[in-house]
């Protein structure tokens, strides 16, 4: 699926033009799912957090029994080397991939030494500024970790996610609020939350059900040196029906403000607009 345009692939050791196939029918992955991904961004130049994406997919690859077959630094290098036929200005989303190729005399199981490798550069916009969703309740739930791989970014865990969004959609909402197995507020079904209350950020302490974001963890980071108080902490749906502001937060657009949960209407606040103004200056920093 191409969410945007001018593609390039790179896959044994060679980067194409488009988006061209990289794996086979009978491989473990197209069939029994064991594929993870991860997704970093480049903009104006830069691609802030990118080794850290980069390690994280091979942890992801690790978590579904996969032997990762390149290291994050070297990974990083062959990014650059694609991201050099993008003009400066242009937004790309880099999604570096694993998925198996072979299993064991089962098949269930994969052969974690043979597996397939590949990157995707994808033009895609930033969204505006002025983009915001509303949230709403949804009956699905965020998995543990002895149901599912939570621990990885991995493919087999997003149909779960579609259905959360669905979900949402067909109740007028553009996304869902989603709870762990316990009711207690986990993240939205494409990215993770925070709530601002007198002045202060609140966010769902990560407690293995959801992955604790990259993006989620440079807005504490810069929020706590501009000496905003973050707490991770556990939240339910009443924190959120009382919040001040709520936001999104994830790779693909970095801040996205919430206007409304359920009945309950936002404005985009200053914490909002602050936590935004602080991004992009590390970013560009």
């Amino acid at each position: 699926m191409a969410t945007g345009n001018n593609i390039l692939t790179y896959i044994n050791g060679t980067w194409h033009t488009g988006n061209i196939p990289i794996i086979n029918a009978a491989d473990h992955g197209a069939w029994l799912g064991s594929n993870v991904f991860d997704g970093a961004r480049y903009f104006n130049g830069v691609a802030p957090d990118l080794l850290a994406h980069c390690q994280r997919v091979n942890n992801s690859a690790e978590a579904l029994m996969l032997k990762p077959s390149v290291e994050a630094n070297d990974m990083v290098e062959i990014i650059w080397e694609g991201l050099k036929q993008y003009e400066a200005d242009a937004a790309v989303y880099i999604r570096p991939m694993y998925w198996a190729i072979d299993g064991d005399l089962t098949a269930i199981v994969p052969n974690q030494e043979s597996i397939g490798f590949a990157i995707c550069l994808e033009q895609i916009p930033l969204a505006p500024e002025s983009k915001t969703v509303s949230l709403t309740k949804t009956k699905f739930r965020r998995p543990v970790l002895e149901d599912a791989v939570v621990n990885a970014k991995a493919g087999c865990l997003y149909p779960n996610n579609a259905r959360m969004l669905v979900e949402a959609r067909s109740k007028g909402f553009s996304n869902a609020l989603v709870t762990d197995a316990m009711g207690n507020v986990a993240e939205t079904a494409t990215a993770n939350i925070f709530m601002v209350k007198d002045g202060e950020v609140f966010t769902p302490i990560p407690n293995g059900t959801f992955l604790s974001g990259i993006t989620r963890a440079r807005h504490i980071s810069n929020l706590s040196a501009a000496g905003i108080k973050v707490h991770e902490t556990v939240l339910a749906y009443s924190d959120f029906e009382t919040a001040d502001e709520i936001f999104m937060s994830g790779n693909m657009n970095k801040v996205t403000a919430v206007t409304a949960f359920e009945d309950f209407q936002f404005q985009i606040g200053s914490v909002t607009k602050k936590v935004r103004d602080l991004y992009w200056d590390w970013a560009m920093s």
